[in-house]
């Protein structure tokens, strides 16, 4: 069978730190490979998987953020 299956992209799959969704997504994903079944996953490109994956987006949203200092101000 055939199969797609959507990740949200906010995390990787599976997540480097928390993503509950992104971790079922994962397991889930990989079972089917298991069962012989041609998984195709929409997700972002640092995922792992053992799917064909199909990278929407470079890199997890949220990692992939620059990060910004809390507290500082705009000198205007």
């Amino acid at each position: 069978m055939r199969i797609a299956q959507i990740a949200p992209l906010a995390e990787s799959v599976p997540p480097k730190l928390y993503g509950g969704t992104e971790r079922v997504v994962a397991w889930l994903v990989d079972e089917l490979v298991e069962l012989g079944h041609a998984v195709t996953l929409f997700a972002s490109g640092d995922s792992t998987t053992r799917a064909k994956l199909h990278p929407v987006w470079p890199r997890a949203l949220r990692l992939g953020r620059p990060r910004v200092e809390s507290g500082r101000r705009n000198s205007a």
